[in-house]
């Protein structure tokens, strides 16, 4: 079975650094695009960064020079290192990815969610 888990989101106070990460496992031959996205209360979910096969990143607006994601091909992993956190990055936190599988069909998915609290 293919499923993407993710680390345990926490509480921080508003300055500190939290890492996400997010492994991918079953039977996967690649993975293509991989991403965090994140869901306020109240707010439809936006994705926070991506990364390619090729490393290349994407951020959004409010996270860039605060945010780095980086992947583990070996361990089919992806992370998200938050620094210089923010009240309003407060958010369940999701990672997502577009996984080769048997057959080689491209299938997108996604991780269960782990909360990530910042405090003022």
């Amino acid at each position: 079975q293919v499923q993407l888990v993710e680390s345990r989101g926490d509480l921080v106070q508003a300055g500190g650094s939290l890492r996400l990460s997010c492994a991918a496992s079953g039977s996967i031959f690649s993975i293509n695009v991989m991403g965090w996205y994140r869901q306020a209360p109240g707010k439809q979910r936006e994705l926070v960064a991506g990364i390619t096969s090729g490393d290349n990143t994407n951020y959004a607006d409010s996270v860039k020079g605060r945010f780095t994601i980086s992947r583990d091909n070996a361990r089919k992993t992806v992370y998200l290192q938050m620094s210089r956190l923010k009240p309003e990055d407060t958010a369940v936190y999701y990672c997502a990815a577009d996984l080769v599988v048997a057959g080689g069909s491209i299938v997108s998915y996604w991780g269960q969610g782990t909360q990530v609290t910042v405090s003022s």
